[in-house]
């Protein structure tokens, strides 16, 4: 994410901030790198400017004035609504960790409006089709009473099992997004609110669902283990789980230079097993495009 504009409270810091991104935009950075130095002087605690002049100086090959900008933006913001967090996880300045809620949630809030066109169109998004595929290959003409969309977004993967399915429900932590899911009217029910926290309560609520989806959610956490834990026991005896995945050739997790959270085969397969749950398959996949390369992927469906 770039720097989103956050009033510094100070009309004059404001002006700078804004001054800076049209000098980065015209490409001159060392220029907006010192002007957006003039404004963290002016303001220390404003965390927009701090992220744009870490992002800056990440751009003029300058890792230590990136990372001392990035941790005063972290520290200016404790929602971490830019991601700094990230960015020094990506400087190797510190090890990799959950995406914070204000990042993802500000992220997709300003992305709502434009998601589909930007999947579809611009990434040539086809997760929610390669796991219906998945799921009818390893459940040959089974239909859902109950089924749970996590991180539903827009609604992409809803549109595609809802004809498989009786009741569907949607959970996302963006309310833009939510509020477009809305509209396509896909959802029997929709909440607004973190899919782990989520799970945790629908488990409270002793609730039940043959069919879990997860379409592109796992790029924003380092670990899937948790939410595979917490979903498997929603699962009836017959449920299966079905999610998408950006993977690597490697074993563990790695942070891929889009921001995006990348698995190894290895990683999924602990994570299953820690959930008790069984891959009944694990496909190379890839459901996206980055610069019109393909973005290695999986696609998997697992059960009890």
């Amino acid at each position: 994410m770039d720097a989103i504009f956050l009033t510094s409270g100070d009309v004059i810091v404001d002006r700078r901030f804004e001054w800076a991104r049209d000098l980065e935009a015209k490409g001159d950075l060392a220029g907006a790198a010192d002007v957006l130095s003039q404004a963290v002087e002016l303001k220390p605690d404003y965390g927009a400017a701090w992220f744009a002049l870490g992002a800056v100086r990440e751009k003029l090959a300058d890792r230590t004035g990136a990372i001392l900008a990035f941790e005063h933006a972290k520290a200016s913001d404790p929602q971490d609504r830019h991601g700094a967090s990230l960015r020094l996880t990506r400087l190797g300045a510190q090890q990799a960790a959950a995406m914070s809620e204000g990042y993802v949630r500000t992220l997709f809030d300003g992305y709502a409006l434009s998601f589909d066109n930007a999947l579809r169109v611009g990434l040539g998004y086809q997760a929610p089709e390669q796991m219906l595929f998945a799921v009818q290959a390893a459940r040959p003409g089974m239909t859902f009473d109950t089924a749970l969309d996590l991180g539903c977004g827009t609604g992409l993967g809803g549109a595609a099992f809802r004809p498989l399915c009786s009741h569907l429900t949607g959970i996302d932590l963006s309310p833009a997004m939510v509020a477009q899911a809305r509209i396509k009217n896909v959802y029997d029910r929709l909440a607004e609110g973190e899919a782990l926290a989520f799970l945790r309560d629908e488990a409270a609520a002793q609730a039940r669902y043959d069919l879990v989806i997860a379409a592109d959610l796992f790029g924003y956490l380092d670990d899937i283990a948790p939410v595979l834990a917490a979903a498997a026991p929603l699962l009836t005896p017959d449920g299966v789980i079905v999610f998408s995945a950006e993977t690597h050739d490697g074993a563990d997790v790695i942070l891929r230079d889009t921001l995006r959270y990348a698995h190894g085969v290895a990683h999924v397969r602990a994570a299953l097993a820690a959930a008790k749950l069984t891959p009944v398959s694990i496909d190379l996949a890839s459901s996206r495009s980055e610069k019109g390369i393909a973005a290695p992927g999986l696609i998997v469906v697992a059960a009890h």
